[in-house]
C-alpha cells in the first residue's frame, strides 16, 4: 500500500510538473509552492511574462524579481562574475538563501534591479527542483500577493485575485498548514564583500 501510495505521489509530481513547464513554455504564470512560501512564477528570459507578474502583483517593474535555480552550477549561466564567497555560502546555508550578483545575464530585463543585479536562489525543495530541472531555465519566485499586501503564509492565505489572474495552479502542496517563512536574503559585491539584506 505504501509503494503505491509513494508510486502516485511520484506520478501526480510529474505530471504537475510537466503542466507547469507547458504552461511557462508558452509564455504564461504559474502559483506554484517553493522552498519558502508560495510563489507566482514565469519563465525568467521571458520579458512579455515577467510583464505580466508584475502587472498581476499591481507594482512597477523598477523592483526586481528574483529567480530559482535546481543547482549552483546554473549560477554561473546567469552572472557574469560569481564571487568565490558564493560557493561556500550556496553549500553551507542550512536554510534557503537568496543571493543578489551584480552583473545579471541571460535573463529578461525587465526582472533585474536597476543597477543590473538579480537575486538567485538555488532550491532544494523537491517541487520547485523539479521543475527547474525540467524547465531548464530560471524560474521567476515571487511571493503571491498583491504588492504592498502580507505575504501569504500558506496557500488557503493567497487572495483570489491572485489565484484568477495567474494560467495555472500548480495542484501540489496546497493542503500544508505550516507557516512558511521567506528566505534569507544577502547582496554579493564584485569582490565578495558580504551584505545581509534579510536575516
Amino acid at each position: 500500500m505504501k509503494e503505491d501510495a509513494s508510486n502516485e505521489l511520484k506520478s501526480k509530481l510529474r505530471e504537475e510538473v510537466k503542466k507547469a513547464c507547458d504552461v511557462m513554455a508558452r509564455g504564461g504564470v504559474i502559483l506554484y509552492p517553493t522552498d519558502t512560501i508560495w510563489g507566482i512564477g514565469c519563465d525568467a528570459t521571458n520579458a512579455e511574462a515577467v510583464k505580466r507578474v508584475y502587472e498581476i502583483k499591481q507594482r512597477t517593474d523598477s523592483k526586481a524579481l528574483l529567480v530559482l535555480v535546481d543547482s549552483a552550477v546554473k549560477v554561473d549561466f546567469y552572472v557574469s562574475e560569481v564571487p568565490d564567497v558564493a560557493w561556500d555560502l550556496i553549500e553551507l546555508a542550512n536554510k534557503p538563501l537568496t543571493i543578489i550578483y551584480d552583473h545579471a545575464r541571460n535573463l529578461a530585463p525587465n526582472l533585474l534591479a536597476e543597477d543590473g543585479s538579480v537575486g538567485i536562489r538555488v532550491t532544494r525543495e523537491h517541487f520547485s527542483q523539479q521543475l527547474c530541472q525540467r524547465f531548464r531555465k530560471a524560474i521567476v519566485s515571487t511571493s503571491a500577493n498583491i504588492s504592498g499586501s502580507p505575504s501569504p503564509r500558506t496557500y488557503a492565505d493567497i487572495s483570489e485575485e491572485v489565484k484568477e489572474a495567474v494560467d495555472y495552479i500548480v495542484d501540489f502542496r496546497r493542503e500544508e498548514t505550516a507557516q512558511a517563512a521567506p528566505s534569507s536574503i544577502i547582496k554579493l559585491g564584485a569582490k565578495g564583500e558580504v551584505r545581509i539584506i534579510r536575516e
